[in-house]
């Protein structure tokens, strides 16, 4: 009797186990696709904003002016979205990212998503832009770099290593081109420099950061299809 029990209670355990373990794989799977869409949306509210405000000059100026314009809420969904995208990847790797530097990065990463959606919420002419941008510009290559090197240490995440730290090397391209731009891209009166493209430096990295989401989110989904297969 007691034996037949035992077994009972084993076979419940394994169930249950079983049973948290794809209550955790779906949430993983659905974080990834808002990740992947997010920040896909994020690229694409930004080339809206090209073709819809065509005044703003891209070379020398900022992806943040086009509040200045008639489409300041296209720019707002575009940080929204790029702050989803970072918050949703947390979801989708916090399992698979088992380090202290990784967690580190995860925090950064929330970090990042807390700049963006300031930035939605008070545009170029509040006081709270600049903090917003200090914030989240540098936070998210800190987390791409502590998350990408922790997931690589990860076996199951052996087939990524690659392309991970190669996107996560282009956020760091891009914000050290952008601080290069800006420093050269005025006079020292402070006036704009006719050759400035601090404005073209200032997309890349909006690009940059967002192929570095892009990538660990469908790697995360490129799993998924291998574990149900």
């Amino acid at each position: 009797m007691s034996t037949k029990m035992s077994s009972a209670s084993t076979n419940e355990a394994i169930a249950n186990v079983k049973h948290a373990t794809k209550s955790v794989t779906e949430v993983t799977h659905i974080a990834a696709r808002i990740s992947l869409i997010a920040a896909v949306a994020s690229l694409v509210f930004l080339a809206a904003l090209h073709g819809l405000s065509p005044e703003f000059n891209p070379s020398s100026r900022m992806v943040s002016e086009y509040a200045l314009g008639n489409y300041n809420w296209v720019l707002s969904l575009m940080f929204l979205a790029w702050a989803l995208s970072c918050v949703a990847l947390v979801f989708a790797v916090r399992t698979d990212v088992r380090t202290l530097g990784g967690k580190i990065g995860l925090g950064f990463l929330l970090l990042s998503a807390l700049g963006m959606s300031m930035a939605a919420v008070f545009d170029v002419n509040h006081n709270l832009h600049g903090l917003a941008a200090m914030i989240g510009m540098p936070s998210l290559p800190i987390a791409a770099v502590l998350i990408s090197v922790s997931l690589t240490r990860n076996p199951a995440w052996t087939p990524a290593r690659r392309s991970l730290l190669w996107t996560a090397i282009l956020t760091w391209m891009g914000l050290i081109l952008m601080n290069v731009a800006i420093f050269t891209g005025f006079t020292p009166t402070g006036e704009t420099n006719p050759g400035a493209w601090f404005g073209w430096a200032n997309r890349f990295l909006i690009f940059a950061y967002n192929v570095w989401l892009m990538a660990v989110a469908w790697w995360v989904l490129q799993r998924q299809l291998s574990h149900s297969s």
